[in-house]
């Protein structure tokens, strides 16, 4: 029972010798041979095959010499890299057929390419981003309950690129200004070639390196996402996030909320956009990256800002009012 629990004190591979151990081997190694009470220590010389009973006297552990203790560590592992080696020689003839065939009528599918899975849709992100030299755009809706290891994620992705020289252009949702992760994440990019703004409403997330290819999710849990490669649709996309991008405020502008004359907030206009539009509380919440309660919270503000006694007579109240008139 001893020696197990002793055991658990010393989880280690071989190439991280601990420093008992270390220090038994090659005493060992010296003195031709050690007590076998001085190795109860360090058990990892015994598990690694380092030691071995005296044949002579049960009591004594001699060394292996460390000649053989390498051998016998990398003969698999040289077994392994020469499988692989085999692996990839056998991979390359299967292909080789196929290589001198012309690509010219399997482009198109490789214009458009599915993604499922969030290891794949991940992978694909970063050997583009790997691959991008010029400018990357994106679009990210914000995410009231975002996971850390996302904007982790992110944070790895994107250092490379700035390091590199990479412009960044990022657009969020206004909300992104009260979120202490996202302005956390963006505090670690100060660089002039690295710009975020905001918007009042985002629809999807978007990715585009170099004008050369998009991402776009294809479901709302966006575990499938389409890789896309057509030159004409970028450029469609990268018009489509120029045409927001140009409306949209600085982050370091500050908070764009102010209350219009009229007592109504930009959000609460947006808002009375998309209720006029017929959309319910939890797609609203969801366009403008805010939860579903202080969505209603807005709402509420907004009719009382117009004396609305019910949601349908909200609606016509803001028809009337003439608040969306200055989209037009």
């Amino acid at each position: 029972m001893a020696t197990n629990g002793t055991k658990a004190t010393h989880p280690h591979s071989v190439t991280q010798l601990c420093p008992e151990g270390s220090r038994l081997y090659a005493d060992a190694l010296r003195a031709g041979r050690i007590p076998r009470t001085d190795a109860e220590i360090a058990p990892c010389l015994m598990e690694f095959a380092l030691l071995h009973p005296d044949p002579d006297d049960a009591s004594w552990l001699r060394p292996v010499p460390p000649s053989v203790a390498l051998a016998q560590r990398l003969n698999p592992i040289e077994r392994e890299i020469t499988e692989q080696r085999r692996l990839s020689i056998t991979l390359a003839e299967a292909f080789e057929p196929f290589m001198d065939i012309s690509t010219q009528e399997t482009s198109p599918t490789h214009s458009i390419t599915v993604l499922e899975g969030l290891d794949r849709i991940n992978s694909a992100l970063d050997l583009a981003t790997a691959q991008c030299h010029s400018e990357m755009l994106t679009v990210q809706p914000s995410a009231h309950r975002r996971p850390e290891n996302r904007l982790l994620e992110a944070l790895e992705r994107d250092r490379p690129l700035i390091e590199r020289g990479v412009r960044i252009r990022t657009l969020y949702q206004h909300t992104a200004r009260f979120s202490p992760d996202r302005l956390a994440y963006v505090d670690h990019f100060t660089d002039g070639k690295v710009e975020y703004r905001t918007i009042d409403e985002l629809v999807e997330r978007l990715i585009i390196c170099d004008e050369t290819v998009a991402f776009i999710p294809i479901r709302e849990d966006r575990q499938v996402a389409l890789e896309l490669r057509h030159p004409g649709l970028v450029r469609y996309l990268v018009k489509v996030f120029e045409f927001m991008w140009n409306r949209a405020v600085p982050l370091s502008a500050g908070a764009p909320y102010e209350t219009a004359p009229d007592g109504i907030t930009e959000i609460q206009h947006s808002i009375a956009k998309l209720l006029v539009e017929g959309h319910v509380d939890e797609a609203i919440a969801r366009r403008l990256g805010m939860n579903v309660r202080t969505c209603r919270a807005h709402i509420a503000k907004l009719a009382s800002a117009l004396g609305s006694g019910s949601r349908a007579q909200l609606g016509y109240l803001i028809a009337q009012s003439g608040i969306l008139q200055q989209d037009q």
